[in-house]
């Protein structure tokens, strides 16, 4: 993990459990499910609201995209025509 790249934690306001048990009280995150302190993103029910959560409980808001540009490859196209259309077109090239 580099140093941009941050862990979820349950004080985020995208931070939600899937069972809906967490409570706030005073400066903890409490699991009413676990009877004990939110386990954050290793818990099996922690989502993101925004769907950033990935799955080694890294924030996805903090990860940098990495994009290669790649050239497009040309492809032909061959179609075989037929009957009354072969004859309407006569050699013709459809693109």
């Amino acid at each position: 993990m580099s140093e941009s790249e941050k862990r979820c934690t349950p004080e985020c306001e995208f931070f939600r459990c899937g069972q809906r048990a967490l409570v706030k009280q005073r400066s903890k995150i409490y699991c009413r499910w676990a009877d004990d302190v939110c386990a954050g993103p290793t818990c099996k029910y922690a989502i993101c609201a925004r769907g950033r959560l990935l799955a080694n409980g890294v924030c996805g808001f903090t990860v940098k995209r990495k994009t290669v540009e790649t050239e497009p490859q040309e492809k032909k196209i061959t179609i075989k025509i037929r009957g009354k259309t072969l004859q309407r077109l006569k050699g013709e090239e459809l693109f």
